[in-house]
């Protein structure tokens, strides 16, 4: 669903990812983990098209997004969720939700999206800003959700969440995708929440893929090690 191709990514003079494979299957849950300063986040905001790549390609399916301004890249499935989660502060949770909706043929928030997260219909008129860390991200993939994307990119999910919802947000994607066969790509350093959310976990190094594992197979002293300081 999701494939990344020999990809290079620089700013400036500087290069900052090596030639990065990546398959994401159809309804796969994929995990980019790794140190801060290793890639990741250039990884997602290219994929998204917010930052340019010098080499290589990104498809959705048999279609090439690579040269694709961001606003076409929505258009052709991909919904981003990124660090931080910049939600609109000022507006309304429901507010926040329908800007998502720009782009789709849908003009009211479909009911499932507040079935996945009952929260948000209790807070539906409360300020985005109000909300608390894990409520705002919550916010934050309900309205990539409704933009009914194939692919959802998620960068740091669980920055600035308190643990006890970590564990909530992992069980929120595996149901995403179980209910709508989405492919997932994330990046993340905690590795409770990679081990609890991932199928596949990939390890970045300077800008390169430098491990690999299916969820079941994956030895965490190794996977420890790469994000140990």
């Amino acid at each position: 669903m999701l494939n990344i191709n020999d990809y290079h990514v620089s700013y400036g003079q500087s290069e900052i990812l090596h030639g990065i494979n990546i398959d994401v299957k159809p309804g796969e849950i994929v995990a980019v983990t790794g140190r801060n300063g290793m890639g990741k986040t250039t990884l997602m905001k290219s994929i998204m098209g917010i930052i340019p790549a010098n080499e290589g390609a990104v498809t959705i399916g048999d279609i090439n997004i690579t040269n694709l301004p961001t606003f076409e890249r929505v258009q052709e499935g991909v919904a981003y969720v990124p660090q931080g989660r910049m939600i609109f502060a000022t507006m309304t949770v429901e507010e926040n939700i329908e800007t998502g909706l720009a782009g789709t043929n849908k003009k009211n928030i479909p009911n499932e999206i507040y079935e996945i997260f009952p929260v948000l219909l209790e807070m539906r008129h409360r300020r985005g800003g109000n909300l608390s860390g894990g409520q705002q991200q919550q916010l934050a993939i309900a309205r990539a959700l409704v933009s009914e994307p194939k692919v959802l990119l998620l960068d740091e999910p669980t920055e600035g969440i308190q643990p006890s919802i970590i564990k909530e947000i992992a069980q929120v994607l595996r149901r995403i995708r179980d209910e709508r066969g989405l492919s997932i790509l994330f990046s993340e350093q905690v590795l409770s929440f990679v081990m609890d959310a991932a199928d596949r976990i990939m390890v970045i190094e300077n800008g390169r893929i430098v491990h690999e594992d299916n969820r079941d197979d994956v030895d965490e002293e190794t996977l420890i090690g790469y994000l140990s300081v």
